[in-house]
């Protein structure tokens, strides 16, 4: 069933539905509440003061509107309820006052001060409410109203047939959980709060279960799989790493002996490479791709974004064709020519190393000899993606590359599959990045310690939380903030703006001009939350940094002090100052994690938004971890009973292993 045929989805409400990644009934019913609001009416003579209620009311005077902003306006009345006369205010609700006349009765949600005989309204609905009643709340988006979509999904629930049901039957008896059908209908039409508990914890659970499924699926099949032995001679891997222009620091050196050993083994490599912002991870992966080439087999490494892709080549191909090794790039902005000729070039063995973006799991690339697979930034990558690379090779070594720092708790289930590599050391002359937690009326001061990084022939990152205007939120936006830029800086600093929505070529010429010290000022969203690497930048600017979980700011900070040059990271904002105050304390990107942890409201294990296995639609990490363990223990037993799997877990795993 399409959504258009869904009762009261046009064409317009389609395209919205779109962009809220709804694109059939499925995802409709699987778009869940984020919260509730419970309404049940109470009387006021007898409610606490100064505590949120809901109460009915009669219209009693003619509403006055006033404007005080713009877009600030006020409806205020007098109104009956419990025997009592009250002088009402809402603000923000000018589109009520037609239909708000004397003796029309209402609902009313808000705080009632008793010595002003006041009643400040957040909410205010025609009719009266003769029982309690839950509403659902749905993250919904500008020309959407939460009421529609709770009508469409109203519509659509009958039309939802034959609901797959991935917990097994002896689990559901285990553990009392609903249908995942009476778990949806209650998700979103619930009648009490603990049917909204129950629907959860089931839905919840399926999720982990699900995902934690395909992790134990994967940890039998890698002890199964032999690995390709890898032969190299360890004294020419030593005479490179001799040749660098740098010494290794202990760590590095450690997780190179880690990474060499696993080639040489008849044990199929499955590592997790965890450093901090600029603690050498790519120089490890750099060495381990010298080592597998030298063995006479080709290596992948996948970046998640172009920008990253393009350094990682730039740097690799720097490090390794003095050497003899061709070193390949495969981005989806190349032209099909070029493109072409990269992938006869990988079949005919011509090319050692391939680095691009998901292009290298396009189906018409195919290596010649495929021993070793990286992937960067690995949790942007869903499990399928990192297994459609792994497939083109014949149980190609495994390493999984990631800057963000995760809790032992949660990366002992998360990536429990695999072996763990740390590298926390910093290479040799890198100095600790001072961070600052300022308000916007310090600006000023920021601003002249900018112009004095410039002077001096340094750069400089600004960071804004959004790309456009929203009038909803009031957050810096990036065209804002240049326009800001300019007029401070007279038009005399080049100033350029980088964020997700530009083209893939336009990109590349901005960060071209800003690595080459053209641009002085690079005003962007997060895109360059992940390893962009321009040495001369020495200060980074990030607005609204109340908006980002901690982890986020501090890869975001690791854009700088990548050079033995002093470094300054300024966190611009009105809030929330104790939590930012972690940063200006610390540099340590394990410490900040598990901060982060602890102190976020949310469970975001990566920060503001994710791709792949690890979004889950209404299940949470951190406030869940308990529900996933227990996942984790049970998918254990189910696999070890289910050897031959029933075709609707065969479907979810095809995609990640060469399942039959």
């Amino acid at each position: 069933m399409e959504l258009v045929d869904i009762k009261g989805v046009g064409q317009k409400s389609e395209v919205l539905l779109n962009k809220l990644n709804i694109y059939n009934v499925e995802d409709l019913l699987e778009f869940y509440p984020y919260r509730y609001n419970i309404y049940k009416p109470v009387d006021l003579e007898t409610s606490e003061e100064n505590t949120s209620v809901t109460i009915n009311a009669l219209i009693e005077s003619t509403p006055k509107l006033s404007y005080i902003k713009r877009n600030f306006n006020r409806l205020s009345f007098k109104a009956l309820t419990s025997n009592l006369l009250i002088n009402v205010t809402i603000f923000n609700r000018a589109f009520l006052y037609k239909n708000l006349e004397v003796g029309k009765n209402i609902m009313l949600v808000g705080k009632y001060n008793k010595q002003k005989n006041t009643f400040v309204a957040s909410e205010l609905k025609l009719g009266i409410l003769t029982e309690p009643k839950i509403e659902p709340v749905y993250h919904i988006i500008k020309g959407l109203k939460n009421n529609q979509l709770s009508t469409y999904i109203e519509h659509a629930l009958p039309e939802r047939k034959n609901v797959t049901d991935y917990i097994p039957k002896e689990i559901v008896e285990k553990y009392n959980f609903l249908s995942k059908e009476e778990a949806i209908k209650m998700i979103h039409k619930p009648q009490t709060i603990n049917q909204i508990k129950q629907a959860k914890i089931r839905l919840i659970y399926e999720e982990f279960f699900i995902f934690m499924l395909k992790i134990n699926y994967l940890k039998n099949k890698n002890k199964e799989i032999e690995g390709t032995k890898k032969i190299f001679d360890v004294k020419k891997i030593e005479n490179f790493i001799k040749k660098l222009p740098f010494a290794l620091t202990k760590d590095q050196e450690i997780a190179v002996e880690e990474c060499l050993k696993d080639l040489k083994s008849n044990k199929k490599m499955n590592r997790l490479l965890q450093g901090d912002v600029g603690s050498g991870k790519t120089m490890v992966a750099t060495i381990t791709m010298y080592a597998n080439t030298v063995s006479g087999y080709q290596s992948a490494l996948m970046a998640p974004t172009e920008i990253l892709a393009r350094q990682h080549y730039e740097t690799i191909k720097n490090t390794l064709e003095p050497n003899q090794i061709h070193v390949g790039l495969l981005v989806g902005s190349q032209k099909k020519s070029e493109h072409k000729e990269i992938i006869e070039q990988l079949s005919k063995g011509e090319i050692d190393i391939l680095i691009g973006t998901h292009a290298l799991i396009s189906e018409d690339v195919a290596f010649k000899n495929l021993g070793l697979v990286i992937t960067d930034e690995q949790h942007r990558f869903g499990v399928n993606q990192r297994g459609n690379l792994q497939n083109k090779g014949v149980s190609p070594d495994t390493i999984y590359m990631s800057a963000t720092p995760i809790p032992r708790t949660y990366a002992l289930t998360i990536y429990q599959d695999m072996d763990t590599s740390i590298i926390k050391t910093k290479p040799n002359g890198r100095k600790e990045i001072k961070t600052f937690v300022k308000k916007e009326s310090e600006l000023k001061d920021v601003l002249l310690n900018i112009l004095e990084e410039i002077k001096k022939g340094h750069q400089v990152y600004v960071v804004a939380p959004s790309i456009e205007e929203n009038e909803e939120r009031n957050v810096r936006d990036v065209n804002n903030l240049k326009s800001s830029f300019s007029t401070a800086f007279q038009n005399k600093v080049p100033i350029e703006v980088l964020h997700g929505k530009i083209k893939p070529k336009e990109k590349e010429s901005i960060m071209n001009r800003f690595q080459t010290g053209k641009t002085k000022i690079l005003i962007a969203t997060t895109v360059i939350e992940v390893g962009v690497d321009v040495k001369n930048a020495t200060t980074i600017v990030i607005f609204n940094a109340e908006m980002f979980g901690l982890a986020t700011l501090h890869q975001l900070r690791g854009r700088v002090g990548r050079n033995d040059l002093d470094s300054y990271c300024y966190l611009i904002s009105d809030y929330d100052s104790e939590r930012l105050k972690v940063l200006e304390n610390s540099n340590d990107g394990f410490y900040i994690s598990e901060q982060d942890f602890l102190m976020r409201r949310e469970g975001d294990l990566f920060g503001t938004k994710q791709s792949g296995d690890m979004v889950f639609k209404i299940a949470d990490l951190k406030n869940d971890f308990k529900i996933l363990l227990q996942a984790k223990e049970d998918t254990k037993i189910f696999l070890e009973k289910n050897k031959a799997l029933e075709e609707k877990y065969k479907e979810i795993l095809q995609s990640i292993t060469n399942i039959d």
